[in-house]
């Protein structure tokens, strides 16, 4: 089998970490890290024995893939310049701050006949994994996550930062349209919203209700899903999650509580978790989900099929945030006081590391997320 010649572009913390799972796979073979910071680049490349460069461009004609860990502003334009080549590309996630941008890319992926993966990382979680077959056709799910503030990705909020992970998740259960998206969201360091609650609403009946937050003192990575078969919890840090289900007497509606004996009361508040809902608890040994999303992407490329996490797939997340992001800068509080700011806030200071961001008017900026 060929080996696939790859280049990782930003060797930001996200970027190192890619660059390392690529400089091991035996089935790669990374050519360089483009990055603007001539320190990160050069201390990326060191660690893996690679070609560093300022300008990704410089690497045209010479690599079958690359991964785009650069900041999301920027995601658009430079995947829009290697899939227009011909080149598979990985993309960290949201894959575009805005569902037009991710519409152009998927575009340009089929036209262009090449993959593109988007880095929805809690896809390759093996508590995900386990989940999923207890809990197919959900009912309800509700999600919580949270972490501290990194001082990363200040481009994009919380919701296109950490809520995205569980906006692809719900939507790759729920097979159903989205009818009706609530939200709020508040700005605590200013430029974008660091925490955000959305409903979402599916035809089917199905509702989630999504919490995330960068400001957190507690770091949280949980999901609930109910159904008409079971319930899951999940909890993606630890990679378990407890399964409920339901014997048949209680799924057929054949269980009469009021008919119960005082002896089966008895019996059953002790064993209810034994004999009427019946849980079991899985958990899995750490896993490298980044080396396995890469093994995916490979594999994907190698067979000409779609990776687990397809540009539609995050293309539809994208959408479903921007909606979200709608509501949060429609929510009042007051006569006067619309949406996440709690108070006017000057444009988030740019980062000199990335500036080649084009820069955008406050309008821009909101309608973008």
């Amino acid at each position: 089998m060929n080996t696939l010649r790859l280049a990782v572009i930003g060797a930001g913390r996200l970027g190192g970490f890619h660059a390392q799972k690529a400089a091991a796979h035996q089935g790669v073979d990374l050519v360089a890290v483009a990055d603007p910071s001539p320190e990160a680049r050069r201390c990326v490349a060191e660690q893996c024995q690679t070609q560093a460069v300022a300008d990704p461009r410089e690497l045209a004609g010479r690599v079958d893939a690359v991964v785009i860990a650069a900041p999301t502003c920027l995601h658009h334009r430079l995947g829009m310049e290697w899939l227009g080549r011909g080149v598979h590309v990985l993309m960290e996630k949201p894959l575009c701050p805005t569902r037009a941008e991710a519409e152009e890319l998927v575009e340009t992926a089929r036209k262009n006949h090449v993959v593109l993966q988007v880095g929805h990382v809690e896809r390759f979680n093996p508590a995900w994994d386990a989940a999923r077959s207890c809990v197919s056709a959900p009912k309800y799910i509700e999600a919580v996550r949270s972490s501290g503030f990194t001082f990363r990705s200040i481009d994009v909020g919380v919701v296109l930062d950490l809520m995205i992970h569980d906006i692809d998740l719900v939507l790759s259960l729920v097979n159903s349209p989205l009818r009706k998206v609530e939200a709020l969201g508040i700005s605590v360091m200013g430029g974008h919203e660091d925490v955000a609650n959305a409903r979402l609403h599916f035809a089917s009946g199905c509702v989630a209700t999504l919490s995330a937050s960068r400001v957190s003192y507690e770091a949280a990575r949980r999901m609930q899903v109910w159904s008409a078969e079971g319930f899951a919890s999940i909890d993606f840090a630890t990679r378990s999650a407890t399964l409920v289900r339901p014997c048949d007497a209680i799924l057929e509606r054949q269980f009469d509580v009021a008919a119960l004996s005082a002896d089966q009361v008895e019996h059953y508040k002790n064993h209810l978790f034994e004999d009427l809902l019946r849980r079991e608890t899985r958990e899995a040994d750490a896993v490298d989900a980044l080396a396995l999303e890469l093994d995916d992407f490979i594999e994907a490329i190698r067979q000409s099929r779609e990776p687990r996490v397809s540009g539609e797939d995050a293309r539809d997340a994208v959408a479903v945030a921007q909606r979200v992001l709608n509501q949060i800068h429609a929510h009042a509080w007051d006569e006067t006081l619309v949406g996440p700011m709690a108070a006017p806030h000057p444009a988030a200071i740019p980062s000199p590391h990335w500036n080649l961001a084009p820069t955008t008017s406050p309008a821009a900026r909101k309608k973008a997320g």
